[in-house]
């Protein structure tokens, strides 16, 4: 079933409010977890690892983002006067 537009527009909201914040949390705790055992590598490889982390995330929630910024497309559009 797909999500109505308010429904997306909710649920963008708390994954950018809440979701985001918590991802921000583990993967950086995840990343230095994995490092406490084998030592900080170059810079250039641990960037890489963020942006591809920061990129990843946004996958699982492509449907609930698109289209969020643009006017509701249920509402029947109200004639200028």
């Amino acid at each position: 079933m797909a999500l109505s537009y308010k429904a997306r527009r909710r649920w963008a909201l708390i994954i950018l409010l809440i979701g985001m914040p918590l991802y921000i949390i583990f993967a950086i705790a995840g990343v230095a977890l994995l490092f406490s055992y084998t030592g900080r590598p170059p810079i250039a490889i641990e960037f890489a690892i963020y942006v591809i982390l920061g990129v990843v995330w946004v996958f699982p929630f492509k449907k609930v983002f698109m289209g969020v910024g643009q006017a509701d497309p249920d509402v029947a559009p109200s004639d200028p006067q």
